[in-house]
């Protein structure tokens, strides 16, 4: 199923991401992984109220493209997620 983005403000270091329907799981990990990233100077998760939607703000230095900041680590994240399904289909046929 896909998510549901909603784009609340784009600058040039800054964008504000609303994950529509989400809970915070998948987004309090990709703000973890955004972290990672020297182009990213603050990658910080908000929710109002716990049956509200999250939203990501990603602010970067150095002329870091925001969106691209976050597509990286939301691909960075996928390669995990699929190095653990490997790992978890070894464990079933071992």
């Amino acid at each position: 199923m896909a998510m549901k983005l909603k784009l609340l403000e784009l600058t040039d270091d800054k964008a504000r991401i609303l994950f529509e329907g989400e809970g915070n799981t998948y987004v309090n990990a990709l703000a973890a992984e955004l972290i990672n990233d020297p182009g990213v100077d603050v990658a910080h998760h908000k929710q109002a109220f716990q049956f509200s939607d999250p939203e990501l703000v990603v602010t970067t230095i150095g002329g870091r493209p925001p969106l691209l900041a976050i597509t990286d680590a939301a691909k960075r994240l996928s390669g995990y997620a699929g190095e653990l399904l490997q790992q978890m289909e070894a464990l079933e046929t071992a």
